[in-house]
């Protein structure tokens, strides 16, 4: 990398890895939508997806500054800004960091304290706790799943200043629902990240009988704790057989997967896991 390497707008919008951020920020919505008060007004919203989106993107920024020559490993990843040479890691630093601090102060001016803590708790297990684990620990994955789910808490807290069940119930859903997403993810590329040297499951047991068993176990536990929202008088009936039924399906790709054991499969249960969330939030929405 050369000092006259000149990051065009395209890295930057890279580096917040904006497929991502958008399930986040979906996420977040719903956790400030069901969190809603007669005293609640749209600016909140909107400063609580604007101040989480900048948190989530410089997040991500910090995490391809800190994971460059990992990523330069991988052949998934090796053509990020950083590893791909087009832009120096300092920027990426500057960059990361200025959106965090945005991100954080838009939370605690324009919404509450409450959602700029969970924002930057958010921030720092991710970074300090997640990141490096992954070169240590194939456990990495279940502590990477707290940071991850705290996106409806972190809109709920926006909504009300404060966590209750609800909050806790959406929290649950989405920490299980990373499991065989990720795991499925690890599966199909575990010989990039063996090449990497990070310890996910996969790598470390490569037969893929204790990843089947994860992703198995945490889509059947997701059934019963996806259906928590209708008994916490958050959803209605609607919501309860929809959610049943995607659940089930979710569920069946998993155990498709626990038999075979194959990439297709693994390929099979990211696709049920990427339609399944949106399937539920949107039962929510139409049940609440």
């Amino acid at each position: 990398m050369t000092s006259h390497t000149r990051p065009q707008l395209r890295d930057y919008v890279a580096l917040t890895k904006p497929r991502i951020t958008w399930l986040i920020l979906m996420s977040t919505a719903i956790g400030c939508l069901f969190g809603t008060r007669p005293d609640f007004t749209w600016i909140v919203l909107f400063h609580t997806l604007a101040g989480t989106g900048l948190l989530a993107s410089g997040t991500a920024a910090l995490n391809q500054w800190y994971e460059w020559d990992a990523d330069a490993l991988m052949r998934r990843t090796r053509n990020r800004p950083i590893p791909g040479g087009r832009m120096p890691r300092t920027h990426a630093l500057v960059f990361g960091i200025a959106l965090a601090i945005a991100g954080f102060l838009q939370l605690a001016l324009g919404v509450n304290l409450l959602s700029a803590a969970l924002g930057l708790f958010t921030l720092a297990s991710y970074l300090l706790l997640y990141t490096p684990l992954k070169r240590r620990s194939p456990h990495s994955t279940t502590v990477g799943a707290i940071p991850g789910a705290m996106p409806p808490m972190i809109g709920y807290a926006a909504a009300t200043g404060q966590l209750t069940a609800e909050a806790w119930a959406l929290f649950a859903i989405l920490f299980l629902w990373q499991f065989p997403h990720f795991y499925s993810i690890a599966w199909m590329y575990r010989d990039d990240y063996a090449s990497a040297g990070i310890r996910m499951l996969p790598v470390v047991e490569p037969d893929g009988a204790s990843t089947a068993r994860h992703i198995l176990f945490t889509s059947l536990l997701l059934i019963p704790v996806s259906l928590a929202p209708t008994f916490l008088g958050m959803t209605g009936n609607l919501y309860l057989y929809g959610a049943l039924a995607a659940g089930t399906l979710f569920f069946y790709a998993s155990y498709r997967v626990a038999s075979e054991k194959t990439v297709a499969r693994a390929r099979k249960v990211l696709l049920a896991s990427v339609v399944y969330l949106p399937v539920l939030y949107g039962l929510m929405l139409i049940d609440r």
